[in-house]
């Protein structure tokens, strides 16, 4: 069991990850662990997803880390390199976490296209105004 995270800055991720390491590759926007409780399974996490921050103690990663579809339905957090276990969550509320996180990305998704039409916009005007 792991219960320690440092953070690896890489390029692109390894093909074998180590336990208690956090890889990190700011180029593709993902970070990859091992589960920390051990059972092997390769957790990816992706940077417009999860907030990472590095601290002189070790890595952060919010939200939480629930590991809903493996058998081992671990849930944890990785604050400042530290895991803290977390509770254990029952079938219902896993169906109500999806679901929350589906529009969370939904509504991440959408900022961003209005963000990009936006600045289109914008941009337009701008030769409009020149001509």
């Amino acid at each position: 069991m792991t219960k320690h995270f440092e953070l690896r800055r890489v390029r692109y991720m390894p093909s074998h990850l180590d336990q208690g390491i956090l890889y990190v590759s700011q180029k593709f926007g993902a970070a990859a662990h091992l589960c920390a409780c051990g059972c092997g399974t390769i957790v990816r996490t992706p940077l417009d997803r999860w907030s990472l921050t590095e601290t002189r103690t070790g890595p952060s990663l919010v939200p939480s880390i629930g590991n809903w579809q493996e058998p081992c339905q671990s849930h944890y957090f990785i604050t400042h390199g530290e895991v803290r276990w977390a509770d254990r969550w029952t079938p219902e509320q896993v169906l109500v976490g999806q679901h929350h996180e589906q529009k969370r990305i939904l509504a991440h998704y959408a900022a961003r296209e209005q963000r990009r039409v936006g600045a289109i916009r914008r941009f337009l005007q701008w030769l409009k105004n020149i001509f």
